[in-house]
């Protein structure tokens, strides 16, 4: 069965405007964080930025793990079904299940990692005073600029529509009615 849509995402297309929204958010939060918890406060040191480095490796790794935990408890997929890594060649790492989910829960798979690897940390950054937190979700909520994109386009299909995760491209196919795997 053919999809009766595809929704594509170009990453060279894509890049310089997740650029330009990651250095905003990065200013913008940091500015937000002058303001709200410490007036001109601003230092470097070798510590903080190894914390910035491994906080944002794990953050990318909690990120697609929460697609992963998204697939299963939304969409209901076998763990067996999903696949994790890193397409070196695209520069990406990735998370998905060979299985199709419901529209609705797609939606959610997106979105779950957002709420969790950029708006906690930011908040919870805030809310302890830790700069580093605050600058990892900025980090993170541009991180999640693809899935934004694929959410908007996901919104103008119905709820009931089957979605299938391309495991190769950032690539979603849209069926009207449960695809057979076997055939796509």
């Amino acid at each position: 069965m053919d999809p009766r849509r595809i929704i594509d995402l170009n990453i060279e297309e894509i890049a310089p405007k997740a650029l330009w929204f990651n250095v905003l958010l990065v200013v913008g939060f940091a500015l937000a964080y002058q303001f709200f918890r410490e007036p001109l406060s601003f230092a470097f040191s070798l510590t903080g930025i190894v914390y910035f480095l491994v906080g944002y490796v794990l953050l990318i790794v909690l990120h697609e793990l929460f697609h992963l935990i998204g697939f299963v408890v939304f969409g209901k997929v076998p763990v067996s079904s999903l696949q994790y890594g890193v397409n070196l060649s695209m520069g990406v790492a990735y998370a998905t299940s060979d299985q199709p989910v419901k529209n609705r829960a797609m939606r959610a798979v997106l979105l779950l990692p957002f709420w969790m690897t950029a708006v906690v940390p930011t908040a919870l950054g805030f809310w302890i005073g830790d700069q580093v937190l605050v600058l990892l979700g900025a980090m993170l909520t541009a991180g999640a600029f693809g899935d934004f994109l694929m959410y908007r386009e996901l919104r103008k299909e119905p709820d009931d529509a089957w979605i299938l995760d391309d495991p190769e491209l950032p690539r979603l196919h849209v069926y009207s009615e449960f695809p057979d795997s076997r055939t796509s």
